[in-house]
């Protein structure tokens, strides 16, 4: 089976070389958005039998990769105006195992924006029987590629994004979000 993360030796993201969707302000947005819907595949498949961390964030990373074209970034947007969205944090929770062949279905929200940053979170479910698996929540940062440092979104872009955020606003902010890493200890 032909890997669709790996283009000439170098990891890709199924979605390169896709255009951006046009943006159309009367349409309504979906509250989360459902954008990636993928396929365990045998290679995201570790030696305990299911899919493997590192696949997990590599799955997130293609929603988000489909978020960027849904909002109007792809190559294009990159290369001519030296621009893109990295990300500069990544907090996954693995909740429950996924296994070669599994449907996974998710959904992403936009927790929060501002000129430079977009904080959003994913979920990642089993498409056949609804189970949340995983969560995975990012800090973007906006970036001249030129410059080397952020730079604030151009206004079409800040406000695609900022209309995606008021679609989302209404929905309950996810148990995990914003959550820190840590062992708990009971207090005597």
């Amino acid at each position: 089976m032909v890997d669709p993360h790996h283009i000439a030796g170098r990891v890709s993201t199924p979605l390169e070389n896709t255009p951006a969707r046009p943006w159309d302000a009367n349409a309504p947005i979906p509250a989360p958005l459902q954008l990636h819907s993928p396929t365990v595949l045998p290679q995201w498949v570790d030696y305990n039998g299911h899919m493997s961390e590192s696949c997990f964030l590599l799955v997130f990373g293609d929603s988000s990769d489909a978020f960027f074209r849904f909002i109007g970034i792809d190559e294009t947007y990159r290369d001519q105006g030296g621009m893109s969205l990295y990300t500069v944090e990544t907090h996954i929770h693995n909740i429950k195992e996924a296994s070669e062949g599994d449907p996974l279905k998710l959904t992403l929200q936009v927790l929060d924006v501002d000129a430079k940053r977009v904080h959003i979170f994913h979920s990642m479910f089993h498409a056949g029987t609804g189970e949340l698996l995983a969560t995975g929540e990012q800090m973007l940062l906006h970036v001249d590629m030129n410059a080397g440092r952020a730079a604030p979104m151009p206004d079409w872009l800040h406000a695609h994004v900022q209309a995606i955020h008021t679609a989302h606003s209404t929905l309950p902010r996810p148990s995990q979000a914003g959550a820190a890493i840590g062992i708990r200890r009971k207090t005597v």
